[in-house]
């Protein structure tokens, strides 16, 4: 990816040293001209949206225009319209750099003598939709100005700086977001506060749908709009029961038409077909191919037959209806014949209804939960098809693809959450995965070729602003985030919405947000877990394994997170603050209040300090909570919840008296980050308990030597992040002190196993190993990497 200038640093106000010599995108508060020749509807889309983004800039807005003119913006795609192809020839615009790629843009700047332009180039309808809505960004106006509320600031003057040239172009073909766990936000906001006019199309029993409730046209093309904004092309619409199937809304479809939007579906999704909710409203019979094999091709084509000329992208194989194995088998064997056939007979309908070769349409097969055991037993899939490897829903991606597999010409992608629904445990309130494990999950992927496809389950979009961002940023161009750093991408981000001296202010306490819900997310603060055989033991709040002073020091750090939070939120402009309160007051203070009231409970629990300290933290969590969902005049109202699935976590928590006292402190002799330790080790910025975490390749070896030992041994404590083989079947590290014998140590987990769940809620996987060591005053701890994958986050050393 080419750019001569970043386009974060692009914009000169008039005082600038280029004065009056760029071009003017906005001057003296008149927006420049647009002209655009062709007819691709896509474009048409981004040019009504980026002027309508003017009006909230300039005092007058950019304005459309039949014939370039002096500094007017050429909006074009080479080959569309003769008149744009003779300008790019006649101003010898180079445009190799995008020629004959997918949805990339070229932007530059002519001057010819006093007159000025500013070429849009796309090398296809979405390349120059991005390229328009790049102008959006050079003037000022956030992604997020609709979804969150972000107010641009007006200006007078927006000037490019002379020679200004910028080629973009996206690393994955298609990206996207999955609106998933939509039950208790944008669904009921959908239907209740903004579009409850949404239709349901005619012929569909309104008996089984009475219970649901519509997301419409107006809400996904909102939805639309943002992924153009974010350069994103694809969706995964939501498919829980309590929603009316997209395809059974008036309107939906043609919306993201408009748009220009690949629809695809999740795992449990075939053929475009929500079969958690479809199948009950029009299949006929059990769900179950081996017993009811006509019934569910006649359903799979009854909507191939409808699509033959929309964009999507085509979930193959089978599960059950809705998160769950497929029915009518038994055992992986017979789980896998019958897929393999399922997706012969799939292939068959494609031929029929879409393009008779299969080979020409997107298309996907996504190993998740036990269909990975089913496809590592040999499944079937043709060449053609897109792997979609799947993190564990924790965000540790549990597949990378072998040598064979990253030859396949249908390519590789990820299915990726920063939301989610399930065992061990929900976490669906605050969006508070960490951009470091994003980061070094998604780059490890992207190593391995995992660029076709990447989607991202969003849960209700809100509160998850910023991770959706950094995943689509990422797709769009790993390059500049490697190159830069999460930090840095996260303090533009900041610095973007709030100004440069609020995005300062705000990094280190967005970092420490991040690094403390890494340790134990808000969700997980009970110590409770959902989905396990005894309920009522695993649904009963219980105390945390740390001592009064560990409880009591996160109960600081977070006491000061809060008070730094409304220090800053004092003094944002009022033009900012619904923004403020939505990207940064509300997820701090609630995962700040959910950590008071549950480890105020805990030590009330030991009769350490009155319960209404936990009280009072809940109360605080509705009142910020009724204060969202008022923001903006109602615009919000029914978007947020913090109680979702109404999980014992988020009731107030009932008073008893602890029948066992708390966790002794055990101080260890020496506590080491991973950076502490000497030898080839690679930093990964912000990734672990302290953020000092370090990538181990295969065949490295760490040390770190100890000094002034008073023990007849030591005990090791390695602390590493919980992931997954990264090549082959086997995740070790082997450890030594001094000369003794390398103790060669796997740390992988299979499935969804107790070690996995405790792993997960605690994003660390522990080990811990003695030595002897008397008659020694100092000694040295080697630790090796002994496959890829090991990422190394701290040891602790013991001496009794």
């Amino acid at each position: 990816m080419k750019r001569v200038i970043g386009t974060f640093f692009l914009l000169f106000i008039a005082f600038s040293n280029y004065g009056q010599e760029g071009f003017k995108l906005v001057a003296n508060g008149q927006g420049a001209s647009l002209h655009y020749s062709g007819t691709m509807s896509l474009v048409r889309t981004a040019i009504g949206l980026v002027v309508e983004d003017s009006k909230s800039v300039a005092e007058r807005p950019f304005r459309l225009t039949d014939e370039p003119k002096d500094g007017s913006v050429i909006i074009g795609i080479p080959g569309e319209s003769q008149t744009f192809d003779q300008l790019l020839a006649k101003h010898q615009i180079d445009i190799s750099d995008i020629k004959g790629q997918w949805e990339a843009f070229h932007i530059q700047t002519i001057t010819v003598g006093n007159t000025q332009y500013l070429f849009v180039i796309g090398s296809d309808p979405h390349g120059a939709a991005y390229g328009v809505l790049e102008l959006s960004r050079l003037i000022g106006v956030s992604p997020w100005v609709w979804w969150a509320d972000v107010t641009p600031e007006r200006k007078s003057e927006v000037i490019l700086p002379v020679g200004f040239q910028d080629s973009q172009r996206p690393n994955v073909q298609y990206r996207g977001i999955f609106l998933n766990d939509e039950d208790w936000g944008l669904t009921p906001w959908s239907a209740h506060t903004f579009e409850p006019e949404a239709k349901i199309k005619e012929g569909i029993d309104p008996d089984k749908t009475k219970k649901m409730q519509t997301i419409g046209p107006k809400t996904y093309s909102k939805i639309f709009e943002l992924l153009l904004r974010l350069r994103a092309n694809t969706i995964w619409p939501a498919m829980h029961e309590v929603t009316v199937p997209f395809y059974f809304v008036q309107g939906n479809r043609e919306a993201s038409e408009k748009y220009g939007i690949y629809i695809g579906s999740s795992h449990c999704e075939p053929l475009a077909r929500n079969s958690a909710t479809e199948w009950d409203i029009v299949g006929e019979g059990r769900y179950n191919y081996i017993t009811n094999k006509d019934n569910v091709l006649s359903y799979w084509s009854d909507r191939l037959k409808k699509l033959r000329n929309s964009n999507n992208i085509f979930t193959m194989g089978m599960r059950g209806k809705h998160d769950g194995a497929m029915e009518g088998v038994k055992g992986i064997a017979a789980y896998k014949d019958a897929i393999d056939k399922v997706i012969v007979d799939q292939t068959e309908l494609l031929k029929t209804y879409i393009n008779s070769d299969p080979s020409k349409i997107p298309q996907v097969v996504i190993p998740y939960k036990e269909v990975l055991d089913v496809y590592r037993a040999g499944m079937k899939v043709p060449d053609y098809v897109t792997l979609m490897w799947c993190d564990d829903n924790y965000g540790y991606i549990t597949h990378f693809p072998d040598a064979k597999e990253k030859q396949r010409s249908g390519g590789n992608g990820v299915y990726y959450h920063i939301s989610y629904w399930g065992r061990p445990h929900d976490y669906l309130w605050l969006s508070t995965a960490s951009p470091a494990l994003i980061h070094q999950q998604l780059k490890t992927a992207y190593e391995y070729e995992v660029r076709k496809i990447w989607i991202v389950n969003v849960g209700d979009i809100k509160p998850g602003e910023y991770q959706t961002e950094l995943f689509l940023d990422m797709a769009w161009d790993m390059a500049e985030i490697n190159e830069k750093g999460v930090k840095q991408h996260l303090h533009r981000w900041l610095a973007r919405e709030f100004g440069d001296e609020a995005g300062e202010k705000l990094l280190p306490i967005m970092q420490e947000h991040y690094r403390l819900a890494h340790i134990r997310k808000p969700e997980f603060m009970g110590n409770t877990r959902e989905e396990e055989a005894d309920r009522t033991y695993y649904r009963t709040v219980r105390d945390l394994p740390w001592s009064e002073e560990e409880v009591r020091h996160r109960l600081q750090s977070y006491r000061e997170l809060s008070t730094a939070v409304s220090v800053i939120e004092s003094v944002i402009p009022e033009n900012k603050r619904e923004a403020f309160f939505q990207l940064i007051t509300y997820p701090i203070q609630g995962a700040a209040e959910m950590n008071q009231k549950m480890l105020y409970a805990q030590l009330a629990r030991h009769g350490k300090v009155d319960w209404k300290e936990s009280h009072d933290a809940f109360d605080r969590i509705v009142r910020l909570t009724d204060q969202y969902n008022a923001l903006n005049g109602g615009k919000w109202n029914r978007m947020m919840d913090y109680k979702p699935r109404n999980l014992p976590v988020f009731q107030r928590v009932k008073e008893e008296q602890a029948t066992v006292p708390m966790v002794s402190d055990v101080k260890p002799h020496l506590t080491l980050n991973g950076t502490d330790l000497q030898g080839p080790s690679h930093p990964v910025e912000g990734l672990g308990y302290e953020g000092k975490a370090v990538i181990v390749h295969k065949g490295e070896e760490l040390y770190y030597d100890l000094e002034k030992i008073q023990s007849d041994s030591v005990f090791v404590e390695v602390r590493l992040l919980p992931g997954h083989p990264v090549v082959g079947s086997e995740l070790r590290f082997g450890v030594a002190l001094d000369d003794t014998p390398l103790q060669e140590i796997s740390y992988k987990t299979v499935g969804r196993s107790e070690e996995w769940k405790m792993n997960v809620l605690r994003n660390q996987a522990i080990r811990k190993i003695s030595f002897p060591i008397k008659g020694k005053d100092k000694a040295r701890i080697k630790i090796s990497a002994l496959d890829e994958g090991v990422v190394l986050d701290q040891v602790l050393v013991f001496t009794r």
